[in-house]
C-alpha cells in the first residue's frame, strides 16, 4: 500500500470543524479508494500555528489533541509559533521545523511515498523543504488566494516559485487558476487541473416547495413564501463581496437574502444592513451543518457570491448540485461552470449587476434537473481516483 503525508494548514478540528472540510473530503475519499495494490495509505499533517500568549479564539486551538484518527485518516498536529498579522513572511520556515520530526517519525514507521502540500501558500514552501531534506516525490495544490494574492507578494512568490521548481508534479482546482500559475512563472507542464469532489448524496435537489415552512423553523427567519430567496456562501470577508449582494438586494423588492459563513467582516455587514434598512430581509445563518446546506440551497432561488477571486469555489458547485443557478463574477474557474444560461449567470462586480443578474434568473428560472446536471461529473469518488493517479505519476 502506497503512502502519502498531506500536509495542510487548513483542515477540520473540534475547535473549528467546518475549516477546510473540502481538503478532508478528498483525502477521506482518496484513503477509502478500493484500488487493491494501487491503494493509497494517507496521512495528514495539519500545523496548528499559535501566537506566543494563545489567547481568545487561540484558546481552544491550543487545546486540541496533537493526534486523531478521523475519518480512516491518522492527523497529526503539531504546534509552530505564529505572529498573527506580521509573521507571514516566515511561516512556512516554521511550519517545516515544527512540521520535520513528525514527518520523520511517520516516514519511520511507515515509508512515505509522496510529500503532499494542500495550498501553495505557506504549505508549499514548507512541504518543499522537508521533501529536499527527506528526498521525498513531492506534490503541490494552488485553491485561488494562495496564487492570486500571496502571489502578489514578492517573498511569497519568490518562496513559490522554488517550491515549485522543486515539485515533481501541481495540482491547479481550475484551468483558470492553472493559468494563473503559468502566468506567476511556474511550468505549465508540470500543472494537473483537479477539480473539487461533491457528496452527491446530500447535495442535489430537494422538495423546493415544502422547505421554506422548515427553514423558518429552524433558522428563525421571517421568509415568506412567495419572496425570492438568494443565498450567499462564503466567508465573510471583503472579497467574498456579502457587501455588494447586500447593495444589490436593496434593488430587489421583497426579496430574502441568506448570508452562510462567519469572518472578520461580520460586523460591517450588519452594519450596513441596518444602514439600509434590510434588517429584515437579511439572516446572518454564521456556518451551517452540511445536512442542513443542502436544504438552504434547495429552498433558494439563486446562489449570489460577488467575489473578487476564486479558485473554483466549493460553494459553487454545491449550489448547482442542489439545482440553484449562480449569480457570480467571471473569476477563476467560474466560467468553467457557468457555460449557459442553465448554470447562471456571470455579472460584473456591482451592486446593479448582480441585481440585474438575479433579475434575469427570477424571470427565467431553469429546471432545477438541469442545472444539477451541470455538475455530474463532479464526486469524491472521481477527485479521490484523479488525486492517485497523480501521485502514481510522481515516483
Amino acid at each position: 500500500m502506497k503512502h502519502v503525508c498531506s500536509l495542510s494548514t487548513l483542515y477540520p478540528n473540534p475547535a473549528n470543524p467546518r475549516f477546510g472540510t473540502f481538503v478532508a473530503r478528498s483525502l477521506e475519499a482518496l484513503a477509502r479508494e478500493d484500488r487493491g495494490h494501487d491503494a493509497w495509505r494517507v496521512s495528514v499533517v495539519n500545523p496548528i500555528g499559535l501566537p506566543p500568549i494563545a489567547v481568545g479564539r487561540y484558546r481552544p486551538l491550543a487545546q486540541l489533541d496533537e493526534y486523531g484518527e478521523e475519518g480512516g485518516v491518522a492527523v497529526h498536529r503539531p504546534r509552530f509559533t505564529l505572529l498573527p498579522k506580521i509573521g507571514a513572511r516566515r511561516n512556512a520556515s516554521a511550519i517545516a521545523n515544527a512540521v520535520l520530526p513528525v514527518v520523520e517519525a511517520i516516514h519511520a514507521e511507515t515509508p512515505i511515498d509522496v510529500l503532499d502540500a494542500q495550498f501553495f501558500f505557506p504549505d508549499g514552501p514548507a512541504a518543499a523543504w522537508i521533501a529536499r531534506e527527506m528526498a521525498l516525490p513531492l506534490s503541490i495544490k494552488a485553491r485561488g488566494s494562495d496564487i492570486t494574492y500571496w502571489g502578489g507578494h514578492d517573498f511569497a512568490r519568490e518562496q513559490m516559485l522554488e517550491a515549485a521548481e522543486q515539485a515533481d508534479g501541481l495540482l491547479a482546482v481550475s484551468a483558470a487558476l492553472a493559468g494563473e500559475m503559468t502566468a506567476l512563472g511556474m511550468e505549465r507542464g508540470k500543472i494537473r487541473v483537479h477539480y473539487t469532489g461533491l457528496d452527491r448524496d446530500r447535495f442535489r435537489p430537494l422538495d423546493h416547495t415544502q422547505l421554506r415552512a422548515q427553514l423558518r423553523g429552524v433558522l428563525g427567519f421571517r421568509l415568506p413564501d412567495n419572496a425570492p430567496l438568494l443565498t450567499c456562501v462564503g466567508a465573510l470577508i471583503e472579497r467574498k463581496g456579502q457587501d455588494i449582494a447586500i447593495a444589490a438586494l436593496a434593488q430587489l423588492e421583497g426579496a430574502r437574502l441568506i448570508l452562510v459563513g462567519k469572518g472578520e467582516d461580520r460586523d460591517h455587514l450588519e452594519q450596513l444592513v441596518s444602514d439600509l434598512g434590510l434588517a429584515e430581509r437579511v439572516h446572518f445563518a454564521g456556518s451551517l451543518d452540511h445536512d442542513l446546506l443542502p436544504l438552504v440551497l434547495s429552498a433558494s432561488d439563486a446562489m449570489v457570491l460577488p467575489t473578487a477571486n476564486e479558485g473554483l469555489a466549493n460553494a459553487w458547485v454545491e449550489a448547482l448540485a442542489c439545482g440553484t443557478p449562480l449569480v457570480t463574477c467571471d473569476v477563476g474557474g467560474a466560467g468553467e461552470l457557468i457555460t449557459n444560461s442553465t448554470a447562471g449567470r456571470l455579472v460584473v462586480r456591482t451592486p446593479e449587476a448582480v441585481a440585474a443578474g438575479v433579475r434575469s434568473v427570477l424571470n427565467n428560472p431553469p429546471p432545477r434537473e438541469g442545472v444539477a446536471a451541470m455538475v455530474e461529473r463532479f464526486s469524491w469518488q472521481t477527485n479521490a481516483a484523479e488525486l492517485a493517479a497523480h501521485y502514481d505519476g510522481l515516483f
